[in-house]
């Protein structure tokens, strides 16, 4: 009886071959979104994430750092995700996106920050709904993106006007679910931050109230502490040039906004206007801005919006101070 071959037919061997060349694809992929060993970023260009409108936006427009790589995220806490994942280096966010990331154990350092911004971010209602102060919002269905800078805003303006979650009806909407939603009248409220909050203005809405004397609504650099320890002559050339940019923009707003519109694709006027209120100098991180940070964070903890302890304060680092001062 002849003896079976062990050989292969010749299809079966292509489809092994395939298979094998699928699977080192698929390898180098992982490796090629942060899977590799040097997911800190200890290697090759320096990763920043960025926000819409956030001040490195007009760094990257401009182009005044074109030895980097850039992410863009549409919120802070999508951002700190990104920092969780190894996959971006240095990012910028508001006030609350620190703070639940700090209750996530997700490593980072507070490195930068800027001058306050409270009209940078504000609660908008429909002008024919009748509402007079955020008082009147009580039983009504108020929307944010969670864990954002609003989610603080939320916070002091129930404070203020002696309310509580219990008393209105949140619900977590990212930018782009929540513009449609408030156009469409299925929301009562909408508590967003610029640009989102001056494309947002238009005949029939109203500002309800914004962030003045409740919250500083200040923008924070953060950074993967490997980079920090690693890169820091890399990531202080970075901070010097975002200095350099923003410190330009704030003495050139017409240049600022022509050069910004288009990189954020909307309209000039909409642009000036958000930059007007909210494009700030940056500032150093000092123990009281420790403080600040976590007094926010003690605050959030009180309500049981995120577990406790967090030791923020011993997230801010202040190596690069000189950079912002």
């Amino acid at each position: 009886m002849p003896t079976p071959s062990t050989s292969r037919p010749p299809h079966r061997r292509l489809l092994t071959a395939v298979l094998t060349t699928v699977a080192l694809l698929a390898t180098v992929a992982v490796s090629a979104c942060g899977g590799s060993a040097d997911a800190g970023g200890t290697k090759g260009k320096l990763r920043i994430g960025y926000q819409r409108f956030g001040g490195l936006s007009l760094v990257k427009a401009r182009g005044a750092a074109p030895d980097v790589e850039w992410s863009l995220f549409e919120s802070g806490p999508a951002l700190t995700e990104a920092l969780k994942a190894g996959s971006i280096d240095i990012g910028q966010v508001g006030e609350a996106p620190p703070v639940f990331a700090a209750a996530g154990k997700i490593p980072f350092s507070v490195i930068g920050t800027s001058a306050p911004i409270p009209q940078g971010e504000a609660v908008l209602v429909k002008a024919d709904r009748g509402y007079r102060s955020f008082a009147d919002l009580r039983g009504r269905t108020v929307a944010l993106n969670k864990g954002s800078n609003v989610h603080w805003l939320l916070v002091r303006l129930l404070e203020a006007n002696n309310m509580t979650l219990k008393d209105i009806q949140v619900k977590y909407l990212k930018p782009a679910e929540g513009r449609p939603a408030f156009d469409g009248g299925q929301i009562d409220a909408w508590v967003i931050w610029d640009p989102y909050f001056a494309l947002a203005e238009q005949p029939g809405v109203q500002v309800l109230a914004d962030a003045t004397g409740l919250a500083s609504n200040r923008e924070y650099v953060l950074a993967a502490p490997q980079a920090v320890d690693k890169r820091t002559d890399e990531i202080r050339a970075f901070l010097q040039r975002y200095r350099e940019v923003t410190d330009w923009g704030i003495a050139h707003p017409e240049e600022r906004a022509s050069t910004l519109a288009p990189e954020l694709k909307i309209p000039q006027d909409v642009t000036s206007r958000a930059l007007a209120r909210s494009a700030k100098p940056l500032a150093p991180v000092t123990p009281a801005i420790g403080d600040e940070l976590q007094a926010i964070t003690d605050s959030f903890i009180a309500l049981e919006l995120i577990p406790g302890p967090v030791d923020l304060r011993s997230r801010v680092d202040g190596r690069f101070n000189a950079v912002f001062q």
